[in-house]
């Protein structure tokens, strides 16, 4: 009997080895359990190393993971008592906070900067910070920084913040040292010492105390110059305006050995310039693309402004001539802007099931003082478009794809501008994301429109991939007159991902659910769509 079990056996084993020849391990294994914490806001814990693996859980940004094994680019992991599979591109190894991170400051870019409970932008808003508050860094992620100011700690988008490092002059080395330059103790300053303190940031607060928490008394703006009164550690005490005395962060400028007697007023209006960003653009006559054109310009080119009138800027050109530019075409960023990538350079290998060389920019609709339509419950569209678009930006970069937000907080951009960020990212795809509504509050269904003919193969494709997600009426892939998609060179959809006005499809379409499954949709679609194009 023993026998006739171990002859069993063999033949057992030898039929695996004969019709499965490729069963070996062929993923690298830990010696030691790694630990890994995750660095995106969501990630998917999968049965297998792959997309196409079912989710088994749904992680959260900084939750720690310990390490079984890799794959390619993926990690075997194990959560709590659960094991799965994760993309390696979206965790980092656990580090403790070095003393470098802990001397880095935040400075807020914007009015009315959201500080968020968590790295999300459907977070409680904790407070608004002003544009120059200063903050201390905690740590960082796509996107995102911690911060703390006051007696908040919360999240910030790292699109509106400047981060700035602490040179170890300005900072205490020790307790001792500490003590012995108490803080409201400023340096005087001797005869060598520099006087004069020039602005490198856009705008930075001037207060009444070397303290974050000081009432501020006004604002400096870049390129403007100081004299210098004393110092004390990481603050300066500047004189402004008709003598007046206010201390600014010292981290947000430079300093000088020079009698203050330049023109101010010159000063700040040559760095009033504008930098075009795209190859291509119109200069114009008069404030109206019905004007003729007076040049032709590339991106990288800058101009000084001479005004501005509404949506145009009037600038002058190298060899004395005047013109317009629309302010939707340039930037007033005094970074160096890239041009746009040339189609002609070899583009990152891809193969079917990923998205890796692929350029996607998400346009979500609306924003700011544009509120969108407003459902039969009082749903806003602008903060739905923008919820659906960070959630479909995460599958996508999952897939490895390289995403562009035209927007990725609560402000107005204008419809020319959202199609210049398409032009300058050169868009492999634009996908603009609203939500509809009508008079007649029995309509339902979602929708994908296309205007251009090159542009209908991508809308069939993405529409074909959220029916089969979702429940709502289709509505098809049909033609539409939208200034997104009729001015736009690349290649673009608008989606209408159901209808506000119609109660019941409001309270569906406005769910964490609904918004999983119409993203996965779009994702599939878009795979679907440039995996069928590496067969032509």
């Amino acid at each position: 009997m023993r026998k006739k079990k171990l002859a069993i056996s063999l033949i057992f084993i030898l039929l695996l080895t004969t019709f499965f020849p490729n069963t070996q391990v062929i993923h690298k294994v830990f010696a030691n359990d790694e630990e890994f914490i995750v660095n995106a806001e969501i990630l998917y814990l999968r049965e297998g190393p792959g997309l196409s693996y079912p989710i088994i859980e749904t992680l959260k940004d900084g939750q720690p993971l310990t390490a079984l094994s890799k794959q390619d680019d993926w990690l075997q992991v194990r959560v709590g008592e659960q094991e799965g599979w994760v993309a390696s591109w979206l965790v980092k190894s656990s580090e403790k906070p070095t003393a470098a991170s802990i001397q880095k400051t935040v400075i807020a870019q914007v009015d009315s900067l959201n500080l968020r409970a968590e790295p999300s932008l459907s977070a409680a808003i904790l407070t608004k910070l002003a544009s120059g508050t200063e903050a201390q860094f905690i740590k960082e992620q796509p996107d995102w920084i911690q911060i703390q100011v006051g007696d908040y700690t919360g999240w910030v988008s790292a699109n509106y913040v400047t981060v700035k490092d602490a040179t170890v002059l300005d900072m205490p080395t020790s307790k001792t040292e500490e003590k012995e330059q108490p803080k409201n103790a400023p340096t005087t300053l001797s005869e060598n010492d520099p006087n004069t303190f020039t602005i490198t940031v856009n705008e930075v607060n001037i207060r009444k105390k070397a303290d974050l928490m000081a009432k501020k008394l006004g604002t400096a703006k870049i390129g403007q110059q100081f004299k210098v009164i004393s110092r004390d550690h990481n603050w300066v005490q500047i004189e402004y305006e008709k003598k007046k005395k206010g201390w600014v962060y010292s981290f947000y400028g430079t300093f000088t050995k020079q009698e203050v007697q330049q023109d101010l007023e010159s000063t700040t209006k040559e760095a009033e310039k504008i930098t075009i960003i795209y190859n291509g653009t119109n200069l114009r006559e008069t404030a109206s693309t019905a004007s003729n054109v007076v040049a032709r310009v590339d991106a990288g080119q800058t101009f000084s402004i001479l005004e501005t009138q509404d949506e145009w800027y009037k600038i002058a050109l190298d060899d004395g001539q005047q013109a317009y530019v629309a302010n939707w075409v340039v930037t007033t960023n005094t970074e160096v802007i890239q041009t746009s990538r040339d189609k002609e350079k070899d583009k990152a290998e891809r193969k079917k099931g990923s998205l890796k060389g692929v350029t996607i920019v998400l346009d979500a609709g609306h924003g700011g003082n544009d509120r969108g339509t407003t459902g039969a419950r009082g749903t806003a569209e602008k903060d739905i478009t923008i919820l659906t678009a960070e959630l479909l930006k995460s599958k996508l970069q999952a897939a490895g794809a390289d995403v562009v937000m035209t927007r990725e907080s609560d402000v107005f951009i204008d419809l020319r501008k959202r199609v210049a960020v398409s032009h300058q990212a050169d868009a492999d795809a634009f996908i603009s994301i609203h939500y509809d509504a009508i008079k007649d509050n029995s309509v339902h269904g979602f929708t994908t429109y296309y205007t251009n003919g090159y542009q209908k193969e991508l809308a069939e494709y993405v529409h074909g991939g959220i029916a089969s997600k979702v429940s709502l009426r289709d509505r098809g892939a049909r033609f539409g007159d939208y200034l997104v998609l009729r001015e736009n060179r690349q290649n673009a959809i608008l989606l209408e991902l159901g209808y506000l006005s119609n109660p019941t499809e409001e309270r569906a379409i406005t769910t964490d659910y609904y918004r999983e499954q119409a993203t996965l949709g779009i994702y599939q679609g878009l795979l679907n769509y440039f995996d069928a194009q590496l067969d032509k």
